[in-house]
């Protein structure tokens, strides 16, 4: 990878001198050779930064991290835990919304919720994966390719450049993501990932939705609007 790449011009400012770093410059020939050998990745080239993409440096309130992007068709869009929303929601997601339910005490039809996160990220909340692309069919296909160092980087620096970010974080693999972020800059909760192997075992209850809005109003921010859109009939 080098400096053609699109990014939005804070994180460029923040993260650009990485793309001429040996381990993004092989991660962008290991992707090229996959491509040109018929590997259907995901998701689309364009997409793969649009969680940094949606949301600038500074405005960056709150931190979801997830391990790599859906590896099914027209899943993946560059923020994790979301898919379009014509797409079925993943069991993950929907343990989610049901914790919002329970947490926020709001009554919404799951079944007509749409799985686009991205009004969470227009809002400041950073949907990030640790990996950002996959094979089609192969979950973790693309770990150990460069990606993790680019997204340990940008969590280091993020945390340096911030103060009173809040990080949510579901299951082990997140947590040491970022074990070297400054717990006394930075709010960091932690619950069990919201799969259905581990939502049962303290994710539901946990609260991390109410808990970070009145985080964010102790900053004199205002909360998050965590409810889930509707979604949108494609019908005649």
């Amino acid at each position: 990878m080098n400096r053609s790449v699109d990014l939005e011009p804070s994180w460029r400012s923040l993260m650009g001198d990485q793309f001429d770093q040996p381990h993004m410059q092989a991660l962008r020939e290991f992707l090229l050779v996959e491509k040109r050998a018929g590997k259907r990745i995901y998701p689309p080239g364009p997409q793969m930064f649009a969680a940094m993409d949606l949301v600038p440096v500074e405005e960056v309130r709150v931190v979801i991290i997830g391990q790599d992007p859906y590896h099914g068709p027209d899943q993946a869009m560059g923020l994790s835990f979301s898919v379009p929303q014509d797409q079925p929601l993943p069991p993950s997601l929907r343990n989610i919304y049901t914790e919002i339910q329970q947490d926020l005490g709001q009554n919404f039809d799951i079944r007509q919720a749409s799985g686009d996160l991205t009004h969470w990220a227009q809002q400041g909340v950073l949907l990030l994966n640790a990996v950002l692309s996959v094979e089609h069919a192969q979950a973790a296909s693309h770990q150990g390719r460069g990606w993790e160092q680019f997204t340990d980087t940008l969590v280091q620096r993020l945390s340096n450049r911030r103060e009173g970010l809040i990080f949510m974080l579901w299951g082990s693999y997140a947590q040491k993501k970022v074990a070297q972020v400054a717990a006394d800059r930075h709010h960091l909760l932690k619950a069990p990932h919201p799969s259905p192997l581990s939502a049962h075992r303290g994710f539901f209850g946990s609260k991390h939705f109410s808990t970070a809005n009145d985080l964010l109003q102790q900053q004199g921010l205002t909360p998050i609007q965590w409810l889930p859109q509707q979604r949108v009939s494609t019908q005649r």
